[in-house]
């Protein structure tokens, strides 16, 4: 295909399922849904942890920071993707492309350090529970915070500049439903090999270092919680992780089967599927599975409920 050296587009179109009208309707009908119950959900949290004083404590911290960056990340993808789901119009302008790669990319880095951060504060809970209070200070809490946002989003800076200095192929047609780096690089008329290669690098600093990470850490929490004689204290203990085991399973595995997945047709529709899960469909689930799986958590949702309904009584 025959290709021009344009490297500021007046836009993209973002294909999706445009062949497939009837599955768009579902698609709009169901992410809209979920998109609302993320909002819902991951604003409870924020709320619960802010307003509760005994759940101001590490873990809840960094909730807090990764139901923020859940809000963040779905608002960056999913209004547009409602708009192009709704009618025949699935364009995007270029800059709303480079922003939309920008935060969507900065904020799953972000991610990806965010919970290797938990997976920490898990590790000194449960393997130095005497020193606990001492090692997660505030102070700590803060820097470890900071470190996952800057990260997250230098990371993004340098992918974001290197995708579009690619000179694109002229039809601009993005097959998938956001500015995603693996379909944008598709459309280049140049060779992407170096990109590719440096996407690999990102790719094992992002996700595979923090993956093993937390792999590390939750091997050592095992043998801790292995070595306690009750049955109630080694159901508590895990109790603590399985929220954040559930929600790293989810996360991490979608991401690999997305950024590292053999190339044809086939894998192409899959990974739309995949990209609709991570993009939309974990971060509703994430406070669901916080709540379900989390006593304080229901416990402080419900005193706020109950607090609203007696101050509209009064």
């Amino acid at each position: 295909m025959k290709g021009t050296n344009l490297s500021n587009p007046d836009g993209f179109i973002l294909l999706g399922f445009s062949d497939q009208p009837q599955l768009e309707m579902v698609l709009l009908v169901v992410i809209s849904v979920i998109y609302i119950l993320t909002l819902m959900g991951n604003t409870a949290i924020i709320l619960v942890s802010y307003l509760n004083p005994k759940l101001h404590t590490p873990m809840y911290f960094f909730l807090s920071n990764l139901s923020f960056l859940d809000l963040c990340f779905t608002t960056s993808i999913v209004p547009q993707m409602l708009w192009n789901l709704k009618g025949p119009e699935k364009t995007i302008s270029f800059t709303g492309c480079v922003v939309q790669l920008y935060v969507a990319l900065g904020l799953g880095s972000t991610e990806c350090v965010l919970l290797t951060v938990m997976a920490y504060d898990r590790f000194n809970a449960i393997c130095r529970p005497l020193h606990y209070s001492v090692i997660m200070h505030r102070k700590l809490l803060q820097q470890l915070a900071a470190v996952a946002w800057i990260s997250g989003f230098v990371e993004s800076t340098v992918q974001t500049i290197l995708v579009f200095q690619l000179p694109l192929c002229s039809h601009h047609r993005v097959d998938d439903f956001m500015c995603e780096e693996p379909a944008l690089i598709k459309i280049a008329c140049v060779n992407t090999t170096f990109l590719e290669n440096e996407l690999s690098t990102a790719i094992v600093l992002y996700v595979i270092i923090p993956l093993g990470l937390i792999l590390f850490s939750y091997g050592c929490i095992v043998r801790s919680v292995l070595r306690i004689k009750s049955v109630e204290g080694r159901r508590k203990a895990f109790g603590t992780c399985g929220s954040h085991l559930i929600v790293v399973i989810l996360f991490f595995g979608t991401i690999i089967c997305v950024y590292i997945q053999p190339k044809s047709k086939y894998t192409q529709n899959h990974g739309k599927f995949l990209t609709l899960f991570y993009t939309v469909v974990t971060p509703s689930l994430n406070p669901l599975i916080y709540t379900l799986r989390n006593k304080e958590v229901k416990w402080a949702l419900r005193r706020l409920i109950l607090s609203n309904h007696d101050s509209r009584d009064q």
